[in-house]
């Protein structure tokens, strides 16, 4: 194993304390392991806030700012914050207003948030949840009870940092929240294991002529292996898995992100947007906005996620509103 660090143990920290380095915009407590922003709370504004295992940056503190995360709470590589650092997270992002958190659905991150959310509820901060359960892969795996949160986690912090930012209440930014996860679907396909730095060698092994295809982002199994073979063939059976389960019409709006799980050169996250865009337009499907990189990824695994968000009112002036974070930028 080759990688940047100074040992396994402090590496989540050490790299916290870079994150601050470079981005004095955001408030960054690498011992409490919290990232708000340095401004603080909006007064009378909801506050956003997720986390979860570090290895999936800029997933959740590359979304910390204007007009998306209040704040956000990394946990170790691969597991989830404990809840006293999401408590923490909660009380830097409530301006009065509430908090909603956005929580991906594995089975730690689910309960520490609950956990949460009674601590901050005795602490007078009104907490609503919004749970992204997106991938079409499996409906169960070793780290969740039902669907696993995945891409489609970047659309609903997004959105529901946009109406936050424009004075909409709790139940609002939450419903939207929600509406996202529920018009968004995942699928992702794996070419190579990511390796963590306190294991030091790849997760699982795959032979050079296979992919394993359904991966979830923490490396767990999908639904099998397949032997490698032409894009637009890997692209087409991720959109038919998502389309399968959530039926688009002909003449509908998508929201299309392709996402690097860390290893991927973007030429080949383009090359792979091309192959879902024309089997969507095939199907009469228009991608009205769409989004290229590593957003959500698997520390350095080789291969991408698919995510299509069917459009609905008010999602596209939510997602073209203006936001400022060290990951997204438009508009400011």
């Amino acid at each position: 194993m080759k990688k940047f660090l100074n040992t396994a143990e402090s590496f989540v920290a050490d790299a916290l304390t870079g994150l601050a380095a470079a981005h004095p915009e955001l408030r960054v407590d690498a011992a409490a392991r919290t990232v708000a922003r340095a401004a603080g709370a909006v007064p009378g504004k909801v506050g956003v806030v997720s986390g979860g295992g570090s290895g999936h940056e800029p997933l959740h503190a590359g979304f910390v700012g204007e007009g998306m995360l209040d704040a956000a709470c990394p946990g170790e590589v691969f597991t989830s914050p404990v809840p006293g650092q999401i408590l923490a997270a909660a009380a830097a992002a409530d301006g009065g207003a509430g908090v909603v958190f956005v929580v991906k659905n594995y089975t730690g991150d689910v309960m520490n948030f609950e956990l949460a959310a009674e601590l901050a509820a005795d602490e007078g901060i009104a907490v609503r949840t919004v749970l992204v359960d997106d991938d079409v892969a499996v409906r169960d795996s070793t780290h969740t009870a039902g669907r696993r949160g995945t891409g489609a986690t970047v659309f609903v912090e997004k959105l529901a940092g946009a109406a936050a930012a424009r004075g909409a209440g709790l139940d609002e930014v939450a419903g939207i929240g929600r509406r996202a996860n529920a018009a968004s679907r995942s699928f992702a396909v794996a070419l190579t294991a990511c390796t963590t730095p306190a294991a030091g060698r790849p997760g699982f092994d795959l032979p050079a002529d296979e992919i394993e295809v359904g991966v979830g982002i923490h490396g767990e199994p999908g639904r099998g292996r397949e032997k490698l073979r032409p894009a637009r063939e890997i692209a087409a059976e991720a959109v038919r898995a998502i389309l399968d389960d959530r039926p688009l019409p002909r003449g509908a709006e998508t929201m299309v992100l392709v996402n690097g799980l860390g290893g991927t050169p973007l030429s080949e996250l383009y090359l792979m947007y091309g192959e879902v865009a024309a089997v969507l337009a095939g199907r009469g499907v228009t991608v009205a906005r769409n989004l290229v990189g590593d957003y959500v990824t698997s520390l350095d695994m080789a291969g991408c996620s698919i995510t299509i968000c069917a459009v609905e009112e008010p999602f596209l002036d939510l997602w073209d509103a203006p936001v400022r974070t060290p990951a997204l930028r438009w508009g400011c």
